[in-house]
């Protein structure tokens, strides 16, 4: 495929896994459009790959909890760009007691992880049907395979991204655009991150990966069309054999630990 005229999308692309997936991306020549928060350091960041890979990039800063963004981002991308690859790897956590939550702090959750996914994938469509080859990836995890206490909100989330995703890949099994979905763990992103998952004692440090490996793999597998990627086999296993009466509470008192509940 033909791809120099033609770009991959990755929201949530300033650090973390989206950082390590435009890299990948851009490692294989891929022009990338780089999605991201504003005061992210997104613009260094956008230039400082197009000069070490040789490829096009743009980027554009912005908050995906607001529907209107992502319905103005969008309608710009598709106005400007081809586009050929979807990542949609924002996505918002937290921990804390539901008691205590904001109205701010649920709905900010729900609107990244569900609405601007779901609405990214809906008004870009279009665009990646047109194309010879096109691909969706959605970042769920492995909280979608099990409710965890003090973390109510985001499990369900991630359980919508899990399910929309398998659904899409149906849908869409008969045309040019592959959908796949990965399921990552808790990642290395910073010290703060790594400190708070090794709290949570063995289940947390089981699960702990390293964003360039993942990212590494996501790409890999989806050229390959690996309808749902998993990149800890271990962690996967275990959340599927553990009946759901073992593994809530046991991945509850985890997160009690992390957070001295």
């Amino acid at each position: 495929m033909d791809t120099k005229e033609s770009y991959a999308v990755v929201t949530g692309a300033s650090q973390g896994l989206g950082k390590a997936l435009v890299e990948h991306l851009a490692k294989k020549k891929i022009n990338v459009i780089l999605v991201s928060l504003p005061n992210q350091n997104v613009r260094e960041l956008s230039q400082e790959i197009a000069e070490m890979y040789d490829v096009k990039t743009h980027y554009y800063e912005i908050d995906l909890s607001v529907n209107e963004n992502v319905l103005n981002l969008t309608e710009e991308l598709n106005r400007s760009f081809d586009i050929h690859i979807l990542i949609n790897n924002a996505g918002l956590g937290g921990t804390q007691k539901f008691v205590d939550a904001t109205p701010h702090y649920i709905n900010t959750i729900l609107q990244v992880n569900v609405m601007a996914t779901s609405l990214m994938t809906h008004q870009l469509l279009p665009n990646l049907l047109k194309q010879p080859k096109a691909y969706i990836l959605n970042v769920s995890s492995m909280a979608a395979f099990s409710p965890i206490g003090f973390k109510t909100v985001y499990p369900a989330s991630k359980t919508f991204i899990h399910s929309f995703s398998r659904g899409l890949h149906e849908e869409l099994k008969d045309t040019n655009v592959f959908v796949s979905v990965v399921n990552p763990g808790a990642m290395k992103t910073n010290l703060d991150v790594c400190k708070r998952i090794e709290k949570q004692g063995f289940l947390g440090k089981l699960t702990l990966l390293d964003p360039n490996k993942v990212a590494a793999r996501c790409v890999n597998q989806l050229f390959k069309r690996d309808s749902v990627i998993m990149v800890n086999p271990i962690s996967w296993l275990v959340m599927k054999i553990l009946p759901i009466w073992i593994k809530l509470p046991l991945m509850t008192n985890a997160i009690k630990r992390e957070i001295g509940a």
